[in-house]
């Protein structure tokens, strides 16, 4: 059948004035773009009227099947059991992907996790591994699929293959202010967690002062889009909603994250990472088929923690992949920062609010993230925070301590930092860490009463 032409211009102009483009339309755009036919200047003027106009639910699904069919989707039927992915929307300190995949693999459920970089105040799961020394993220498919059978868990950056569409397009938006729409954001993270060959899929849409999207209503929006898409492509999806008001965890930058998983996998937990990333893994747990509920995944996640089975997992991945495993074992024998400083409390009382996007500004002007998609990550530069939400401080007593390879960025991280922490005389009430749930019945507030072994 030959192929369909459009009048480019007529259909950019058909969104630009808030009309509906059909399946057949918006496929036109991205197979002319993927091919070079479509020129980054009319893409760009798509990409605006979407961001202006919107989609609905047929565009936004029609776009991510559109971006998913521009490449190879993996068929991974040859790997036994539910595969089963996860996919964070961003945060301060999130290295959840690097706990919950041992986790999940050591139960059973094979996890072909297809990760990204970090940029802006978000980190990103291929900067925190490749701060390993040798860990290669950049495995073929054939690698791929060969790693996950072998160990039913691979890590892997997104591929020339895996929806080539999206690539290119996430380019254009984050030149062109058009990051921070619904519709975009959702065709961009289906198309590439639908072309790894997943059966189901567990989403962490986050909300708050460290997330990307920081009001809770568009955070429902985008989960709930996200799990439409989902269920029309016949997968089995759960989203949570949670709480980025502060950093996950203590750590913040490449290394300093991968040592905080390290103490979590062998039991060694902050309270807001054990809570969330058991939840997660036993949701997935759940649509892996080796568990009855969502609860009784949480309960076969923390077998696997105590047992040192994710443990074990990880050691085997990070070996596979050619990591170095002995400062995995050892990780006080990795190289230090040049220079460090001590973040202190100008007041006594207790935190009640932390600034997690400026803590996230502040890690990236240390160097732990990039300014700019080609830029490296220095794996030494980060952040290590000393007191959380609610604790009790006292005047000169260390907020946070920086770490650098280069001296003068530590005045300017200081500079962002100044904001970054609310003191008060009283003790502010701790919110809840997972906020609402979406699935196939619906949006609805979580129910910690439903899955009783995340123990609060």
């Amino acid at each position: 059948m030959d192929r369909q032409y459009y009048n480019v211009v007529s259909l950019i102009r058909k969104k630009r004035d808030g009309g509906y483009l059909t399946k057949d339309e918006i496929k036109y755009l991205i197979d002319s773009y993927t091919k070079d036919e479509l020129p980054d200047y009319q893409m760009s003027a798509f990409l605006m009227a979407v961001f202006l106009n919107g989609m609905n639910d047929e565009e936004a699904s029609a776009l991510a099947y559109s971006m998913l069919h521009s490449g190879i989707v993996v068929d991974l039927s040859s790997v036994p059991g539910v595969k089963v992915d996860k996919h964070s929307t961003g945060g301060v300190g999130d290295k959840l992907s690097l706990i919950l995949a041992p986790i999940v693999a050591a139960a059973g459920v094979p996890v072909p996790m297809i990760s990204g970089r970090g940029l802006g105040h978000t980190g990103g799961t291929l900067d925190k591994l490749e701060s390993i020394p040798g860990f290669n993220v950049n495995l073929d498919l054939d690698a791929y699929e060969a790693t996950i059978k072998k160990h039913n868990l691979v890590f892997i950056g997104q591929t020339e293959d895996i929806a080539p569409a999206d690539k290119r397009i996430y380019a254009l938006r984050d030149v062109t202010s058009t990051v921070e729409c619904i519709p975009l954001i959702a065709g961009s993270i289906m198309s590439k967690k639908l072309a790894e060959g997943i059966d189901a899929l567990v989403l962490d849409v986050k909300h708050g002062s460290g997330a990307f999207l920081k009001d809770v209503n568009e955070s429902k929006k985008l989960g709930q889009r996200l799990v439409d898409i989902g269920l029309q492509f016949d997968k089995k999806v759960i989203a949570y909603l949670t709480n980025m008001d502060q950093p996950l965890g203590y750590a913040v930058g490449n290394w300093f994250e991968v040592v905080e998983c390290i103490d979590c996998m062998k039991g060694k937990w902050p309270d807001d990472v054990r809570e969330v990333t058991l939840l997660l893994s036993g949701a997935m747990i759940y649509l892996g088929d080796k568990a009855d509920s969502v609860d009784e995944g949480v309960k076969l996640a923390e077998e696997m923690i105590a047992s040192g089975k994710a443990y074990q997992k990880w050691i085997e991945i990070v070996g596979e992949q050619g990591g170095d495993v002995s400062m995995i074992e050892n990780p006080d024998s990795y190289p230090k920062a040049e220079f460090s400083l001590e973040f202190k409390a100008e007041q006594d009382g207790y935190i009640n609010s932390i600034d997690s996007y400026l803590v996230g500004m502040a890690s990236l002007e240390l160097g732990a993230g990039r300014k700019k998609k080609e830029a490296p990550v220095d794996p030494q530069a980060g952040i290590m925070l000393h007191k959380k939400l609610g604790d009790k401080i006292k005047k000169g007593e260390t907020l946070l301590t920086l770490f650098t390879n280069k001296k003068p960025y530590l005045e300017s991280a200081v500079q962002i930092l100044k904001d970054a922490y609310g003191i008060s005389n009283e003790q502010t009430e701790i919110k809840p860490m997972i906020t609402h749930i979406i699935d196939k019945d619906g949006l609805r507030d979580f129910d910690y009463s439903t899955v009783p072994s995340l123990k609060r």
